[in-house]
């Protein structure tokens, strides 16, 4: 394949997504108002009440590690955990009005939802961060490469996992049934509400078995340093999220199979 006509295909998919991202924006805050403010907004009124909450509490510290970055850290990776795999279900058949344009595939859909999510809880993340930090109720970041490090392979896991969870209830009505339950089942296993440090040693090495665990483990590695101990492995969280890509990537053609253009 000639290389222009690959930059080509490039710029023409890249031009498709950004049109799918402003649909999006526009179809779910509308014009009004504040109207795309709220793709930061949401995220970031779940963080902050749960900063508050938690505050009163736990007071100021929590086993040694100070609440208010705790639960930034931890309520911000969650947000975007719940919120993608959310968005994605049933993306396929409720957009399958926008499958008459040919440019657009139904994978294409998914990653302008995804992408948005992604963005928009990160910078939720920051919107939070900069008045705590500048009233000193938090330290700075300790380090800005390992912090986006593990957002960025936070995304790639969970766009993996939901990728394969909207296949399979396109394949399957009764799956999407056990999403929401199994959503809540795993809150444990994503790391959340807890330090590793905090586990006894048997409780520490199950809790490690989650990839999730190590994302949330290395996003506070990033934002606390060495202050505070923390047990991760970038290859491992890696490994699990081209795991859960390879997986969902795979049931896409079927899935597509299945959709009924209105």
């Amino acid at each position: 394949m000639q290389p222009g006509i690959t930059l080509e295909k490039i710029a023409k998919k890249r031009r498709t997504i950004n049109a799918l991202l402003i649909r999006e924006l526009m179809q779910r805050f509308g014009h009004g108002n504040i109207g795309f403010m709220w793709l930061v907004g949401e995220p970031l009124i779940l963080t902050v009440g749960v900063m508050i909450v938690w505050s009163l509490i736990y007071g100021e510290e929590n086993h040694g590690v100070k609440v208010i970055p705790l639960v930034l850290t931890g309520y911000s990776m969650l947000t975007l955990w719940r919120h993608m795999v959310a968005r994605f279900t049933h993306s396929f058949r409720h957009n399958s009005g926008l499958l008459f344009h040919r440019v657009i595939r139904p994978v294409d859909i998914l990653i302008a939802r995804g992408l948005l999510e992604a963005i928009g809880t990160l910078v939720a993340f920051f919107v939070a961060y900069v008045p705590l930090r500048l009233l000193d109720y938090i330290d700075p970041i300790d380090d800005y490469l390992v912090l986006l490090t593990a957002w960025f392979l936070m995304c790639v896991l969970t766009f993996g996992v939901a990728l394969t969870i909207s296949c399979l209830t396109e394949l399957s009505d009764t799956l999407e049934r056990f999403v929401q339950p199994v959503m809540y089942l795993l809150l444990p296993l994503t790391g959340a509400f807890y330090m590793v440090s905090w586990l006894p040693e048997t409780a520490r090495e199950i809790a490690l078995l989650s990839p999730m665990v190590h994302a949330n483990e290395m996003f506070r590695g990033g934002f606390f340093g060495a202050a505070v101990p923390t047990y991760w492995d970038a290859g491992y969280l890696a490994l699990w999220a081209l795991a859960v890509n390879a997986v969902g990537w795979s049931l896409v053609r079927k899935a597509q199979d299945h959709i009924e253009i209105e």
